[in-house]
């Protein structure tokens, strides 16, 4: 399954849409290599996801083309999520 439709899938990330631009602009890593949207994945991945102020470390579980929204945390473990400290220039 493709990265970006996982991510929409697992509802990490809402909108496919967003998911492709997130992945395009080097804020996705894959097995610590930076990942396109077209990226497949396979059980075992372990993705790193850079939104905002906030890191994302999952482990794919689970690929499914469709899940419910109950369903959706199936597909994935969280292994860390922390918060970015980033010095803003003034």
């Amino acid at each position: 399954m493709r990265l970006d439709k996982f991510l929409k899938v697992s509802r990490i990330i809402k909108r496919r849409t967003l998911s492709k631009e997130i992945s395009e602009s080097q804020r996705v890593k894959v097995n610590d290599k930076v990942a396109k949207p077209s990226t497949k994945l396979k059980i075992g991945d372990i993705i790193e996801i850079e939104f905002g102020r906030t890191k994302l470390v999952v482990q794919v579980n689970l690929l499914k083309e469709h899940v419910l929204k109950d369903e959706s945390t199936m597909l994935y473990t969280i292994l860390k999520e922390e918060r970015i400290e980033r010095e803003d220039s003034i």
